[in-house]
């Protein structure tokens, strides 16, 4: 945890300066909320008033302000189990329910499709609202549904989440396409054209160097963090770090304790191989979730912010400050580390680094200022 004083420069700072977070699951979390299924999208924003403070929630609009959040890529997931149209169906019900909760909250929230409006949104004392959507199994392989999102306000796409699609392999499936085919590299290439960010978290490495190696524009990883600290297949290895920074692009370190603690890591490599022999999916979250309610292996071990820190300052060594970004996962897991229990503790982050010599100039630039570079790039 941060000092006193390390965290109130760190509220000072976010006053200033704003805190870009690359990745919450408020949307699906909300979705859960009113009964599941899409429905009508203005019913599901309507059920839960996020003017208020939220036990179950990481996020609301009481702890947004505390932690000084200043603009927010809302993930428009969808579960790998939804395929084809209803894919596409879920993600446009996603979409549609971030632009419904600005509409719902003006005052708090504004949408943004650019970093000259994201920027315009903080200025006025809003969050300003993004759009990335999570797995490209929702664009069902065209190209067109591609497009319609980048117009509907979709600033960036994960490649895969948890399985393969069929043109990239996924970090937590068996691999099919030694990383992209050749109609995933015309995927990535056509978000190029059209301002679309390339997230790589999620995907193989194999897929990481494919698209390294055909963009041309900086990509970013929304949520991840990194392999050598914590050796779980979600983190990106160093190699890849230092690809990434002869690309321009950030990597945005994730605070989800699999991917953080070296330890929860080893206790998530124990349960993959408990779920396997058992027949089961360790990549389906559902069914990850009941097995564990039942697992005879070890507890799972504490996290705390610590763990966090340390990916940053290995991230900073091997790739520099100027590609480095946050991205928590916020509302998209059931537990985060000690210290950042939710989204108003991002001064304590901000606060810890301050106090370990990281000046307010890198800070800035970990906080936003590195993905603006990015967005403002793809927008040009």
């Amino acid at each position: 945890m941060s000092s006193s004083s390390g965290h109130e420069r760190a509220r000072a700072l976010l006053r200033r300066v704003p805190l870009v977070d690359g990745h919450n699951d408020l949307p699906w979390a909300l979705r859960e909320l009113g009964g599941g299924t899409g429905g009508d999208v203005r019913e599901t924003a309507a059920k839960t008033d996020l003017t208020e403070r939220h036990p179950s929630l990481h996020t609301d609009i009481v702890k947004m302000r505390e932690g000084g959040l200043g603009m927010q890529f809302w993930s428009v997931w969808i579960p790998c189990r939804l395929a084809g149209d209803a894919a596409v169906t879920a993600v446009l019900e996603q979409v549609e329910l971030v632009h419904e909760l600005a509409e719902r909250y003006p005052g708090h929230l504004g949408i943004a499709t650019t970093a000259a409006e994201a920027e315009e949104v903080f200025a006025s004392g809003r969050v300003a609202s993004l759009i990335g959507a999570e797995g490209g199994h929702s664009i069902n392989s065209s190209l067109g549904v591609l497009r319609a999102l980048r117009r509907l306000g979709v600033r960036y796409m994960t490649l895969t989440h948890n399985d393969n699609t069929p043109w990239a392999d996924s970090a937590t499936d068996q691999p099919e396409h030694g990383g992209l085919t050749e109609f995933g590299r015309e995927v990535v290439r056509e978000m190029n054209r059209i301002g679309m960010l390339v997230d790589l978290s999620h995907v193989a490495p194999s897929t990481m160097h494919a698209a390294l190696d055909t963009s041309v524009k900086p990509v970013i990883f929304s949520h991840s963090s990194c392999r050598h600290v914590a050796d779980h297949p979600r983190n990106i290895p160093d190699d890849v770090l230092v690809k990434l920074k002869a690309n321009g692009g950030v990597a945005m370190i994730t605070f989800v304790p699999d991917f953080v603690s070296p330890r929860v890591a080893r206790w998530d490599a124990a349960l993959r191989d408990a779920m396997t022999a058992a027949g089961q999916k360790h990549a389906d979250l559902d069914a990850r979730a009941k097995f564990v309610e039942s697992w005879t292996g070890e507890p799972k071990p504490a996290v705390t912010i610590d763990d966090v820190v340390t990916h940053l300052e290995h991230a900073r060594e091997v790739v520099g400050i100027d590609h480095l970004g946050l991205g928590g996962d916020y509302d998209g897991v059931k537990e985060l580390p000690r210290g950042l229990e939710d989204v108003s503790t991002y001064p304590n982050l901000i606060g810890a680094l301050l106090d370990r010599g990281w000046s307010e100039d890198d800070c800035t630039k970990l906080a936003g200022a590195n993905v603006l570079r990015v967005l403002r790039d793809a927008d040009g």
